[in-house]
């Protein structure tokens, strides 16, 4: 086994052991591995780095190479956390005014109403496909959860179908439409332009979400489980918004427009670019607008200040405190940068021992194909994922491993490759999972349930958007724009 592959095993180790054994904080464990591993990396493997992967000339690789560990570190984390630190304070944002303003609970309402009762199932998949955008996945299980047990309770039946569409929908999102940290550093560091993660992550989601749903009402007509009561205070919380009355629930457009202003401006943008002729672009006020209005910081400051607005004029809340309100929200995004930052941080220690290289020479040694290079990408992060419990971690863990195969040529358009190190972050979560916890305690489940059930699903998402994902690359290798 070569070096990189040896310095590779001990900051996995040193990731899953802080984790799981020694029960550290993510950030904590991702920068223990990442200064362990810099440490042990020669200069050789750094210069080696530099010149064929980074083109450098080798007095300038032999410069960089002797930046002491701590420098390098600290570089990595700057360079993620400016690609993605704005993005995910403005969503944290923007999912918490949703939630505050009683904006989340009329997209929710909507949809029930739009499909009615038979619906109702579908109707929960929808609306927390479209959530799970701006909204981490815990926030929005603890509220529409009290909707499945409404439902349960008017309907008689379908419990678990209620739960699981919950978790099929929002959790889908997560792994691949940005602005949600793992496809937003994935996207980065392929150079992955916004847009196209958002309408590929899309597409492969609702696929995804359609292959989990499935298997939701097969296991729910076939083992029933009887709905239990288990309740905590944050839960209490969201159960009273989940009874505010329509009439002083934000209107569906004003609902919708912090969520989907900025996604049409981002997608807009990169669709515009490629259909604009070069040397046209002057003088069209459109292309001009999008260009600046398009721009991913901007677009989703302008959903975040549509967010404020609506919960300024918001019923739900008598005197909406918007500082205390900002300050919350920043509170939960701030461990979410933190811990993405050092992500990608450590994926760039693990690049710099010319790991990049080793994986492109591997490849190409089994004359892997681009199918072949995406299932190692899937099988890579899902092994990430199994042994630490972290969708997050995994992708960004990940992306330091396989994105050198971009280096070597890919073949089909890197957004592939993004999207299969989203689906690879799907399965198996196990009880190292947060989300294994929130869904199965906040559900009444028992640990085998959960398993049968949550597991199950998020497997199943990972597998059909794997899938998904495969064929779309072997007939549109050059992506659908």
């Amino acid at each position: 086994m070569s070096l990189p592959f040896i310095l590779l095993l001990v900051g996995i180790l040193l990731v899953v052991g802080g984790i799981i054994w020694l029960r550290l904080h993510a950030f904590l464990a991702l920068t223990l591995a990442a200064l362990a591993v810099g440490l042990l990396t020669p200069v050789s493997l750094l210069e080696r780095h530099y010149l064929e992967e980074k083109g450098k000339t080798a007095e300038e690789a032999g410069e960089l190479a002797e930046k002491n560990v701590g420098s390098r570190v600290a570089e990595g984390f700057g360079r993620t956390s400016a690609k993605i630190g704005i993005l995910i304070a403005m969503a944290a944002i923007i999912g918490n005014c949703l939630m505050e303003s009683g904006g989340a609970l009329r997209i929710v309402r909507s949809f029930l109403n739009l499909m009615g009762e038979k619906r109702a199932p579908e109707a929960m998949a929808g609306s927390s496909f479209l959530l799970g955008i701006p909204v981490f996945f815990d926030t929005l299980f603890y509220l529409m959860i009290p909707l499945a047990r409404a439902l349960a309770v008017q309907t008689k039946k379908n419990y678990v179908l209620y739960v699981l569409a919950i978790v099929a929908g929002g959790a889908m999102t997560h792994s691949l439409v940005p602005p949600t940290p793992g496809p937003l550093v994935v996207a980065g560091e392929l150079g992955v332009d916004l847009g196209r993660m958002i309408v590929g992550g899309l597409l492969v989601g609702l696929v995804g979400m359609s292959g989990a749903f499935a298997y939701a009402r097969w296991f729910n007509a076939r083992h029933p489980i009887e709905m239990r009561s288990e309740q905590n205070e944050r839960a209490n919380r969201f159960a009273k918004l989940a009874e505010t009355p329509d009439e002083d629930l934000p209107g569906l457009l004003a609902s919708l427009a912090p969520i989907l202003i900025p996604v049409l401006l981002i997608a807009g943008k990169s669709v515009l670019v490629q259909l604009v002729p070069p040397g046209e672009e002057n003088g069209n006020l459109l292309f001009d607008c999008l260009m600046v209005l398009g721009d991913k910081n901007l677009a989703l400051t302008l959903g975040a200040l549509l967010a404020l607005r609506q919960l300024m004029r918001s019923k739900v809340i008598a005197k909406p405190d918007l500082g205390q309100t900002v300050k919350d929200s920043l509170q939960s995004a701030g461990v979410i940068i933190l811990i993405t930052g050092m992500g990608g941080a450590f994926g760039g220690i693990l690049q710099q021992t010319s790991l990049g290289l080793e994986v492109s020479a591997f490849a190409s040694r089994q004359e892997l194909g681009p199918i072949a290079i995406l299932i190692l990408a899937y099988f890579t992060t899902s092994i990430i994922r199994i042994a630490q419990g972290s969708a997050t971690v995994a992708m960004v863990t990940s992306i330091g491993i396989v994105g050198g195969l971009m280096s070597s040529g890919l073949g089909i358009h890197p957004v592939y490759l993004a999207l299969i190190i989203g689906c690879g972050a799907k399965p198996i979560p196990w009880m190292n999972d947060s989300g294994f916890w929130v869904v199965g305690k906040l559900s009444g489940f028992t640990e085998g349930e959960t398993f049968k059930t949550f597991s199950m699903v998020i497997a199943l998402q990972g597998i059909c958007g794997g899938i998904a994902v495969l064929a779309l690359a072997y007939f549109a290798p050059d992506f659908l724009f």
